[in-house]
C-alpha cells in the first residue's frame, strides 16, 4: 500500500527537517513556500514538488502538516483567500504543529469539520537538530480515531509520539510546557545578572549549578553559552518566547488561575523584544540583563 500524500506549509527551522524525513520514508510532498526559499532548495531537489497556494497544496494532500510561527499565520492558512478551507475535501486530514492558542484552534477545527475535514493539534518539542535527526517530540490532541490517523505520519519525524488527551489538549500542554521552559531561561538570566553584579564568577556559578539537580539541558544551553560566548545555541527566537508567553497567560486567565509567574515571564520577554533582541535566540535574555543593569555577563570572544 502506498504512502498517502502530505502535503506541508512552512518549510523554516524545524519543517525543513521534519520534510526531509517525510521524504527519506518515501511519503510524496508538496510544498507551500512562503519566506523561506533558500531552506526548500534541497527539499525540492529530492523529489518534493511545489504548490503555489495553500489551496493547491490541499487539493492534492491526504494529510495537510502546519509549521508556522502561531494562530495568525495558522488562521491566514486555513482561512485566508486560497487558503485550505476553501479546497478542503471530506477526509481531509490538518495535522497542526504550531503553538497556537487552544481558542484559534477549537474555531479552525469547527470550520474544517464543517467541509467534512478534520484538525488535529500535534504541537512539537526539541529543536531544528532534532526535527532534521526525525527525533521531535509532539503531543496529540485527538480522538482515539484520529490519533491511529495521524501516527505513522508523526513517525515520520517524531522519537516520541504522545496522544495527551481530547481535541485541543495538544496545544494546551504545550502551552504549559513553554512556560515552563521560558520560566528557566528568564531566570537563569535573570540569576546571571545579579551574580555578576554581586562580584560571583559567572563560570563558578555555572560549575556549581551544573553538578547539582538544577543542571538541565537548558540551563547547559543557556548558562554554557555564556560562558563560553556563544549565545545560539537555543535554536528559539525570543520573539516566539514572547508570543507563547503571552499565549499562555491568555490560557491562564480564560480557566480563570492567577498567573503571577507567567506574567512576569511574559514582560520580561516583552522587554527583551522592545531592547530589539527579538529576532536572537533565548540566551540572549541574558544580553538583555547585559543592557538593563549595564553589566558585562557573556564572555567576549
Amino acid at each position: 500500500m502506498s504512502n498517502p500524500r502530505i502535503g506541508f506549509i512552512g518549510v523554516g527551522m524545524m519543517g525543513h527537517g521534519m520534510v526531509k524525513n517525510l521524504l527519506a520514508k518515501g511519503f510524496p510532498v508538496t510544498l507551500k513556500v512562503n519566506k523561506n526559499r533558500e531552506k526548500a532548495a534541497d527539499l525540492l531537489a529530492s523529489g518534493a514538488k511545489e504548490a503555489k497556494t495553500h489551496a493547491e497544496v490541499a487539493a492534492n494532500s491526504d494529510f495537510v502538516i502546519i509549521c508556522v510561527t502561531g494562530s495568525p499565520q495558522v488562521e491566514d492558512v486555513i482561512l485566508g483567500p486560497e487558503g485550505v478551507l476553501s479546497a478542503a475535501k471530506k477526509g481531509l486530514v490538518v495535522i497542526e504543529t504550531s503553538t497556537a492558542e487552544p481558542g484559534s484552534t477549537a474555531e479552525l477545527r469547527e470550520a474544517l469539520k464543517a467541509k467534512g475535514a478534520t484538525l488535529v493539534d500535534c504541537p512539537l518539542a526539541r529543536t531544528p537538530k532534532e526535527a532534521e535527526e526525525g527525533r521531535l517530540n509532539t503531543m496529540v490532541g485527538a480522538s482515539d480515531d484520529d490519533f491511529a490517523k495521524v501516527k505513522p505520519v508523526l513517525a515520520a519525524f517524531c522519537e516520541n509520539i504522545f496522544h495527551v488527551g481530547p481535541p485541543g489538549a495538544g496545544h494546551t500542554l504545550k502551552l504549559i510546557n513553554n512556560f515552563m521552559a521560558m520560566t528557566i531561561v528568564a531566570s537563569i538570566a535573570e540569576a546571571f545578572a545579579v551574580a555578576a553584579k554581586a562580584g560571583v564568577k559567572t563560570d563558578m556559578l555555572f560549575k556549581v549549578v551544573s553538578m547539582g539537580a538544577l543542571n538541565s539541558p537548558i540551563f547547559q544551553m543557556m548558562a554554557g553559552g555564556a560562558v563560553e560566548g556563544d549565545l545560539t545555541k537555543m535554536k528559539f527566537a525570543i520573539v516566539n518566547g514572547a508570543k507563547d508567553m503571552r499565549y499562555y497567560t491568555h490560557l491562564a486567565e480564560s480557566l480563570p488561575i492567577a498567573s503571577f509567574v507567567g506574567e512576569a515571564v511574559h514582560q520580561s520577554f516583552e522587554l527583551a523584544v522592545a531592547l530589539g533582541l527579538g529576532d536572537k535566540m533565548v540566551p540572549s535574555m541574558i544580553e538583555a540583563q547585559e543592557k538593563l543593569n549595564s553589566l558585562q555577563i557573556v564572555k567576549k570572544k
